[in-house]
């Protein structure tokens, strides 16, 4: 190889590596993006939707979102998903969704050994056990805790959590 085409390459590969450095790395994806990446949460998905609440879920934040699995909203009673998701039941919707909503990024290291009661964007409050085996929020169960997300944090629970 001569001198010419050594540099040349040198000067190639430099280049490269330079804008491979330059190039904007994959960012996190938010919490709508985990979920709507997600089977288990695809009612969810179409709810968040159905609500108008897709821009919000995709804000800042941080939030963290206790969210139901499509089984969580099959043992629903008959019907009660249909029914929310009218366009004329939107508020009630809105209100069962902000439910499993709480402001701030919570961990369940966080949580560990705790009991408490924490205010929703909903309004209203859930209670959190974490003292015994798992993590319990209302009635649901934990069962998946800490998927992160770029703007907080989605822990898969095993009931929807309906406001007080």
């Amino acid at each position: 190889m001569n001198r010419r085409t050594l540099l040349a390459t040198v000067a190639a590969t430099g280049l490269a590596a330079v804008v491979a450095g330059c190039a904007p790395m994959a960012s996190q994806p938010d919490i709508v993006d985990v979920a709507v990446s997600n089977d288990q949460f695809s009612t969810l998905v179409a709810a968040v939707t159905a609500a108008g609440l897709v821009d919000t879920l995709k804000g800042d934040g941080p939030f963290t979102v206790f969210a139901p699995t499509n089984a969580a909203f099959d043992a629903l009673p008959a019907g009660t998903v249909e029914t929310l998701l009218q366009p004329e039941n939107r508020d009630q919707l809105v209100a069962v969704l902000t439910y499993h909503v709480v402001p701030g990024a919570v961990t369940s290291d966080q949580l560990i050994g705790q009991r408490m009661d924490v205010d929703t964007v909903q309004g209203s409050s859930v209670h959190i056990n974490a003292t015994g085996s798992g993590v319990h929020v209302n009635n649901a169960r934990v069962t998946q805790a800490d998927i992160m997300a770029s703007n907080g944090v989605i822990h898969r629970i095993d009931t929807v959590l309906l406001p007080r």
